[in-house]
C-alpha cells in the first residue's frame, strides 16, 4: 500500500474543475438554457430550477482563480462556452474569445496551469434546432468553433479536453425520455441503471472528438489532446461477470476504446454499479448515500483507474473530475482521502496518472438543481460570496508542497 505521504510526481497536475454553463450565469445562447425554460415552463420535469446567474462566474472569475491558487492548487480545469464564442453559425464573437483568452492569462498570473475543455454537455441553440450531434454536419461545425477558439489555446495551454463525458451525451435522450415518462424514472435508474447510448450518437461523437483533435492540433500542435469519459467501477457478482461486460462495454469501454492514439484521456468517476445475473443490483437501502443518491463508494476511482489502463493501455490517464455532493465536509474529506489513496496504490502498481481535478471547485448548478453541493467553495446563492470550506485548504495543501494530503 502507498503512503499518502509520499511526494507526487513532478508534473502532477494537482486542481478542481469546473463547467461554464454551471458556474457562468445568463448563458441565455445554449441549448440547456433554452430546455430550462421549456420544462420548468411545461412543468413536471427533471429541472427544479434555472441554471439564473450561477455562481456569476462569468465576471467574478479572477476571484474564483484567486482562491485556487491561495489554497495551494496548481491546475484549474474550466470550460469556454461555444455559444458564447459562436451564437449564431459562422459568427465568431471576438468578444468572447478575449474573455476566455483573458482566463488563460489570468490563470498564469495566478500561478495555475489551464485545463481547457471545449465542449461541456451544452452547445449553442442554432447548433440544436439543426438536429445537434445526430446532423451530418455535426463534427465539422464543431470542428469549426474548435478552429476558431485557436486564440484561447493556442498559447499558454498544455492540455485540452476537447468533449465532457461523450457517453452521457450519447445517451442523454434516452435518459430524458425515461426522466420525463409516466414517473417510475427513479425505479427503472434503480433497476435498470443508466439506458444504452444511442449508437448514431455514438459514432456522431467519435468522429466530433477526431475532428475537434485535428482542428487543435492544426493551430497548436503543442497542445496535448484527449477527452473525459464518465466512467463508474462495474463490478460483477454471483457469478455475473458477461452482464457486467455486457453492461459496461457500450456505456463506457467503447469510449475509452476511442481515445487509442489520444495525448491523454479522462476519467470521471463518482461510484459504482454491481451487476448480478438478473442485472442492476440494488444499492442497499443501509449503505451511505451522497445528496445524488449515489452510494458513497470512494474505492471507486482505484478500480476504475485500472480498468481504463487496461482498455487503453497506452493512454496515460488524468483524473478530470472525482468529489461527492454532500452537505457534511467530513465526508467530502472522508471520501476524497478514500479516492486518492485508491489513485496512489493504483499508480504504485504502474497505472500511468498524470493528474487529479476534483469535482467541483465551486458549490454550482447541476444540471436541474442546486441543492446536490459538490464544491470546495460554497456560493452564496443571492450575494455569491465564496467561503473555502475545510476540505479545500486539505486537498489544496497536496498542491504547493508535491505531497498527496493526508485526512
Amino acid at each position: 500500500m502507498t503512503d499518502l505521504s509520499t511526494t507526487m510526481p513532478a508534473g502532477f497536475l494537482w486542481g478542481a474543475s469546473t463547467a461554464a454553463h454551471q458556474i457562468e450565469g445568463g448563458n441565455h445562447n445554449s441549448d440547456w438554457w433554452e430546455m430550462e425554460q421549456h420544462v420548468l415552463a411545461e412543468g413536471g420535469g427533471p429541472i427544479q430550477e434555472s441554471s439564473g446567474d450561477a455562481c456569476d462566474s462569468f465576471h467574478r472569475w479572477p476571484e474564483d482563480m484567486d482562491l485556487l491558487a491561495q489554497l495551494g492548487f496548481t491546475d484549474y480545469r474550466f470550460s469556454i462556452e461555444w455559444a458564447r464564442i459562436e451564437p449564431a453559425p459562422g459568427e465568431i464573437s471576438h468578444a468572447a474569445i478575449d474573455h476566455y483568452r483573458r482566463m488563460v492569462e489570468g490563470a498564469h498570473e495566478r500561478g495555475l496551469r489551464p485545463l481547457v475543455t471545449l465542449h461541456h454537455f451544452t452547445a449553442p441553440r442554432w447548433f440544436a434546432h439543426r438536429g445537434s450531434w445526430y446532423a451530418e454536419d455535426a463534427a465539422d461545425r464543431f470542428a469549426r468553433y474548435v478552429e476558431a477558439a485557436a486564440p484561447v489555446y493556442a498559447d499558454g495551454v498544455d492540455h485540452v479536453c476537447t468533449i465532457n463525458e461523450p457517453n452521457m451525451v450519447a445517451l442523454f435522450p434516452a435518459l430524458v425520455e425515461m426522466l420525463t415518462g409516466d414517473g417510475g424514472a427513479t425505479e427503472q435508474l434503480a433497476n435498470h441503471g443508466l439506458p444504452e447510448p444511442d449508437a448514431k450518437l455514438t459514432e456522431s461523437m467519435i468522429r466530433a472528438h477526431r475532428r475537434a483533435a485535428e482542428a487543435v492540433k492544426s493551430r497548436a500542435p503543442h497542445v496535448r489532446t484527449g477527452w473525459s469519459v464518465a466512467v463508474q467501477a462495474v463490478q460483477a457478482i454471483e457469478g455475473a461477470e458477461q452482464a457486467a461486460k455486457a453492461y459496461g462495454r457500450p456505456r463506457q469501454d467503447v469510449f475509452l476504446e476511442a481515445a487509442h492514439g489520444d495525448d491523454w484521456l479522462g476519467v470521471q468517476t463518482y461510484t459504482r454499479t454491481r451487476i448480478g445475473p438478473d442485472g442492476l443490483a440494488p444499492v442497499p437501502d443501509e449503505v451511505e448515500r451522497t445528496l445524488t443518491g449515489w452510494e458513497f463508494y470512494p474505492q471507486a476511482l482505484g478500480e476504475t483507474l485500472r480498468h481504463v489502463s487496461t482498455v487503453a493501455p497506452d493512454v496515460p490517464l488524468i483524473v478530470t473530475e472525482n468529489g461527492i455532493a454532500t452537505d457534511d465536509d467530513t465526508r467530502r474529506v472522508a471520501y476524497t482521502a478514500g479516492a486518492v489513496s485508491g489513485m496512489a496504490n493504483a499508480m504504485a502498481d504502474g497505472v500511468d496518472v498524470r493528474g487529479y481535478f476534483h469535482w467541483s471547485a465551486l458549490d454550482n448548478y447541476e444540471w436541474g438543481s442546486f441543492r446536490p453541493t459538490f464544491g470546495l467553495i460554497a456560493v452564496d446563492r443571492t450575494t455569491f460570496a465564496r467561503t473555502p470550506r475545510p476540505s479545500a485548504a486539505w486537498l489544496g495543501g497536496g498542491g504547493r508542497d508535491r505531497r498527496w494530503p493526508t485526512a
